[in-house]
């Protein structure tokens, strides 16, 4: 199998070719970017020097890659402009995995709310959003254009979804704290981002109206037949990469944490990246930083009736280009684990 990855110099775009690289069922056949096109891929990407079989980026020309001989691409691009491409790409019958927010909402209505116009609504009846742990096998055989989620909802999603299904926490009043690196905003140059302005400072941002939250609510309906409403509070954390998620819920009336714990392992025991800690063992982004794993686990509090959920995980790995390429393994019949730790 041949594969490309358009818009390969971005954070998730550079894992991306690292992890392709060393994948030992596929080729990484282009790589494209708009401001490296004609550099030797070691030249932009020194951490592959050796290992870059003489690729050099290409220019991100949606004629061109409709033409070729690629099997499967990966959208590593700006929300918006991996719409673009997609219009191109899936009629020429090549296998999308987007790793944007372009085809990750379902109702054009609520993408309209959060991002704007959308560029290519013609595709999303034909989009699916998959998370491999809780999508449905189906998609592997209905889907030209597969959405891969965000690093935020993978961390609220995991832990919350088959607690929800199970009826052992109530809809109402769950609040998501969640903290994340700073390569989660991308590779740009803005004076929020700088070094002097992260290290030692945490604060929260995007409340009340973050992107993510409509994919983390209408994910949350799909997969557990009704509404729920979450309060959403994303932080930006002094640390490179990773995500540590706390979820506060009302436990359901009768419910213990021993009926978590067997609803999680119901809903994971055969998920070779989904973790479960002892129950007051909290995961550690430190520890997930580098692997594909999600990290998960749970306390119950007498005093309030809630149990907290927590998780961890690596934005660029689990929250983006690990778990894109864990969907590519799945999509073409390859091992779920294939290049992936």
């Amino acid at each position: 199998m041949k594969v490309g990855i358009i818009g390969a110099s971005g954070y998730s775009g550079e894992l991306l070719v690292k992890l392709l690289l060393g994948h030992p069922r596929v080729t990484l056949a282009a790589v494209t970017s708009r401001t490296h096109a004609g550099k030797p891929l070691a030249t932009v990407i020194p951490a592959v020097r050796g290992l870059d079989r003489g690729l050099m980026f290409s220019p991100s020309d949606a004629a061109a890659l409709a033409a070729s001989d690629l099997d499967l691409c990966f959208l590593a691009l700006p929300h918006g402009a991996a719409a673009d491409f997609a219009q191109a790409l899936v009629p020429a019958g090549k296998k999308i995995i987007d790793l944007s927010a372009d085809f990750r909402i379902a109702s054009l209505g609520t993408y309209e709310k959060y991002y704007g116009a959308h560029r290519a609504p013609g595709l999303l009846a034909g989009a699916r959003f998959v998370l491999p742990e809780l999508t449905p096998p189906a998609w592997k055989t209905e889907a030209r254009l597969v959405a891969a989620p965000g690093c935020y909802p993978t961390s609220v999603l995991v832990p919350l979804v088959p607690l929800l299904k199970a009826g052992l926490v109530t809809r109402t009043h769950i609040v998501a704290n969640s903290f994340s690196g700073v390569s989660g905003a991308g590779r740009k140059a803005e004076e929020m981002y700088l070094f002097v302005e992260r290290a030692e400072s945490a604060k929260a941002y995007g409340l009340v109206k973050h992107r993510h939250l409509a994919e983390i609510e209408e994910q949350l309906a799909l997969h557990t037949g009704a509404p729920t409403v979450i309060q959403f509070n994303p932080h930006l954390a002094p640390m490179r990469r990773g995500i540590a998620t706390t979820i506060t819920v009302p436990a359901a009336p009768g419910a213990t944490i021993e009926a978590v714990y067997a609803a999680w392992r119901a809903a994971y025991g055969a998920s070779p990246f989904v973790h479960l800690l002892p129950s007051g063992e909290t995961p550690d982004t430190a520890h997930t930083v580098g692997t594909n794993r999600i990290d998960i686990s749970a306390v119950h509090d007498p005093r309030t009736g809630n149990f907290i959920l927590t998780s961890a995980e690596d934005n660029l790995m689990k929250g983006a280009s690990g778990q894109a390429v864990q969907i590519m393994n799945l999509w073409l019949g390859f091992p779920e684990t294939a290049g992936l730790v």
